[in-house]
């Protein structure tokens, strides 16, 4: 099979401060990669460099485009990066109000999503709005009310509608349940879980929380002070972790 996504060398520093480096990893279409380590570790800095949202000091991030085939967005210009993130392409933020137009509504965020890649007919983007909305347990009846007046449970929902409506084929997480109430993050597990399975999604998400990695990720990524230093599959990295490192945020002995 080949790969959606193929990291190669990926290194980006502040100043003498390694983010990461040495960062390489091939994802398969519809496999679930997760990023685990504590505060500090680089798991942010990878993300934001493979999605786009930061540039890496050296590297590749191959993606398997509909159109061309691989090819290194690194190398892509501005409106073709741009381009992508509309369509194939999805990043869900820790914050909402990082990923939402908090003065748009509900279905306004759903829409505009639809037309940045071109649909422009009223009644049918607020159809796929309204069926969104329902699709990630938002009553339709809320479609014309602001992301101000819902709960984070509900915004963070919103957020997800809002970047899945375009059918993208790569979803970049960051802390997806953060913050969260614990009922409130048990239900958009379960809610992302079936989104991710019905859909065939392949994603990478950055969490501090093993129990969301064991739900949702096929492999796990394990680092520290910038590097990747376990990697493998969910279960047999949490059941026997090989590095102390990783025995050690098994155990919760360190703060993630």
């Amino acid at each position: 099979m080949t790969p959606l996504l193929s990291v190669r060398d990926i290194r980006k520093t502040y100043g003498s401060h390694v983010g990461c480096t040495d960062v390489a990893f091939d994802l398969y279409p519809g496999e679930v990669m997760g990023i685990v380590g504590e505060s500090g570790s680089g798991k942010t800095t990878l993300l934001n460099c493979l999605a786009g949202q930061l540039t890496p000091d050296q590297g590749q991030v191959v993606f398997g485009t509909r159109e061309a085939g691989p090819r290194d967005t690194l190398q892509m210009s501005e409106p073709e990066r741009r381009m992508l993130r509309r369509t194939d392409w999805a990043f869900v933020h820790q914050h909402a109000r990082d990923g939402l137009r908090m003065n748009v509504s509900a279905g306004g965020n759903v829409g505009e999503r639809l037309m940045a890649v071109g649909a422009r007919h009223y009644g049918d983007i607020r159809d796929s709005a309204a069926d969104w909305l329902g699709r990630v347990e938002i009553s339709e009846a809320r479609i014309d009310d602001r992301p101000t007046t819902f709960s984070g449970g509900m915004q963070q929902r919103l957020q997800i509608a809002r970047n899945l409506v375009t059918n993208p084929r790569l979803v970049f997480m960051d802390e997806p349940t953060g913050g969260l109430d614990v009922s409130v993050q048990a239900r958009l597990l379960d809610l992302l879980r079936g989104l991710v399975r019905d859909m065939g999604l392949s994603a990478i998400i950055v969490t501090h929380d093993l129990a969301v990695v064991r739900l949702l990720a096929d492999r796990l990524m394990v680092m520290k002070d910038g590097h990747v230093i376990e990697t493998g599959l969910t279960d047999q990295v949490l059941d026997d972790p090989q590095e102390p490192y990783t025995q050690l945020l098994v155990s919760s002995v360190l703060q993630v």
